[in-house]
C-alpha cells in the first residue's frame, strides 16, 4: 500500500508521514527528494514553479509509485499533490492508463489554516521552501474530496492515530 500524505508546505507532510511510516514499519519517501536542483533553486528564491516546471518531477513521483506496487513495497509518501490533476497524474501507470493498483493507493490531506501554517513556516529553518510562497500554496490547493482529512492543530501522536484508524490499519 501507499499512502500520500498531501498538504501545502507547512502543514507537516514530512513530520506526519515518517511518524506514520514508523509505527508501521514502513518505507518513508519525501517527495520533495524527487525535485530537481533547479526546482529547488526556484522555490528558494521564492519562485512558484510552473506545470511545466512539475511535469518531470510528477513523473518521477509516478515512477517510483508504479515500481513500489510493483514491489509490493508499503511506502508512506509525503507530498503537496495540491491539485486533483496531480493526484489523479499520481494514480495513472507511466502509460496514462489508470493503474491497476489504485486501490492500494491511499490519500491523507493534511488540512490547516493559513494562520497556522504561517506561524509554522515562520519557526521553521534550513528548509528551501521559502514562506513567500504560502499565498500560491493555498491559492494552488484543491482540497481533496476522496481522502482522509486530519486537522493539523492536533498533536502529531493523535493525527497519526486517526490516519490509522481511519485505514483500519
Amino acid at each position: 500500500m501507499i499512502i500520500i500524505v498531501m498538504g501545502v508546505s507547512g502543514s507537516g507532510k514530512s513530520t506526519i508521514g515518517k511518524l506514520l511510516a514508523d509505527s508501521l514499519e514502513w518505507e518513508f519517501s519525501d517527495a520533495d527528494a524527487f525535485h530537481s536542483p533547479e526546482n529547488v533553486e526556484k522555490m528558494r528564491r521564492g519562485i512558484p514553479l510552473s506545470e511545466a516546471d512539475r511535469m518531470p518531477w510528477l513523473q518521477d513521483l509516478q515512477t517510483a509509485i508504479k515500481h513500489w506496487l510493483e514491489e509490493n513495497k508499503n511506502v508512506v509518501l509525503a507530498c503537496s499533490a495540491l491539485k486533483d490533476s496531480y493526484r489523479q497524474f499520481l494514480m495513472l501507470d507511466s502509460d496514462r492508463t489508470a493503474n491497476a493498483n489504485s486501490d492500494r493507493i491511499k490519500l491523507v490531506y493534511l488540512k490547516g489554516s493559513y494562520e497556522l501554517i504561517q506561524m509554522r513556516l515562520q519557526e521553521r529553518h534550513n528548509h528551501y521552501m521559502s514562506k513567500k510562497l504560502l499565498n500560491s500554496q493555498f491559492y494552488t490547493l484543491e482540497e481533496p474530496l476522496d481522502s482522509i482529512s486530519m486537522d493539523i492543530a492536533q498533536p502529531p501522536q493523535l493525527i497519526v492515530q486517526n490516519i490509522r484508524t481511519a485505514l483500519g490499519i
